[in-house]
């Protein structure tokens, strides 16, 4: 028979201590760009112009109080602990702003982690965020609170790097989560000009993911024009717009636009 006969009975007589509870609450947030590739070369048909980055901070030595850091001169994903009055999402905004004075960019949820000794403090979770954004929407990165530097590395040398926690792991997981949004969304566009060239549009895709019809030019271009997302820019008579020749393309390209309709992601097709 019930002990109790109401919800409120049942509140008043909750005990929290026979539960483990955590020690922490953290959000982290993994901020992915495009930056010159400087291995690439002329002729190379499935390597990119560009090569995907990732913004790290490198952990200060000490804390605000200081106190010896923990992770302290390990690189990290930007992040913290989460206020009570927060909600994860907001704290990973306004630790990103805290850290490397990155401001005002859309971020999105892609996990938790929350295995216990994954923080040496003890059963510390942690929200994941990741966003996507041209370089230029992070130039005012700067260290700071306790973040001793603010740098980009391609993904080969993030994953070369002493990583704080278990962030090799909570990296690898935002990768494949980019990878997947790039696949089943228009995210790139971000990277783009409003009217683009189908080439550029390939090397961004190409810094990205890897893909047989992306990565083989001829096949591209023939599939890129019957996207739905995609159509010709026109001018104010409805002809279709060039791009001005260069040395390397000797004759006008046409160029392009992203449309917005609704992309369906099916095992299908």
């Amino acid at each position: 028979m019930s002990k109790f006969k109401t919800e409120e009975d049942a509140l008043q007589n909750y005990d929290s201590s026979r539960y483990r509870t955590p020690d922490g609450y953290t959000s982290d947030i993994a901020i992915f760009t495009l930056i010159p590739n400087e291995e690439s070369t002329v002729g190379s048909e499935s390597t990119s112009h560009h090569s995907l980055a990732l913004m790290l901070i490198k952990r200060a030595a000490f804390d605000a109080e200081g106190e010896p850091n923990i992770e302290g001169g390990k690189w990290a994903l930007p992040g913290g602990f989460i206020h009570p009055e927060e909600t994860a999402y907001e704290a990973a905004k306004r630790e990103l702003k805290e850290e490397t004075g990155v401001d005002g960019i859309h971020i999105e949820h892609y996990g938790v982690y929350d295995k216990l000794g994954r923080d040496k403090r003890g059963w510390i979770l942690s929200n994941a965020h990741y966003a996507i954004v041209p370089e230029e929407n992070i130039k005012s990165r700067e260290a700071a609170d306790d973040a001793d530097d603010v740098q980009l590395f391609t993904m080969d040398e993030v994953f070369a790097l002493d990583l704080a926690f278990d962030h090799y792991q909570v990296i690898k997981d935002a990768l494949e989560a980019v990878r997947k949004d790039v696949f089943q969304t228009t995210v790139v566009k971000n990277f783009l000009t409003e009217e683009f060239k189908l080439e550029d549009l390939r090397q961004v895709l190409l810094a990205i993911i890897n893909d047989p019809v992306v990565n083989s030019k001829p096949g591209f271009f023939r599939k890129a024009p019957r996207l739905p997302f995609i159509v010709e820019a026109l001018d104010n008579n409805q002809v279709p717009k060039t791009a001005e020749p260069t040395s390397t393309t000797k004759r006008p390209s046409k160029l392009y636009r992203f449309v917005d309709v609704d992309i369906i992601p099916s095992i299908w097709r």
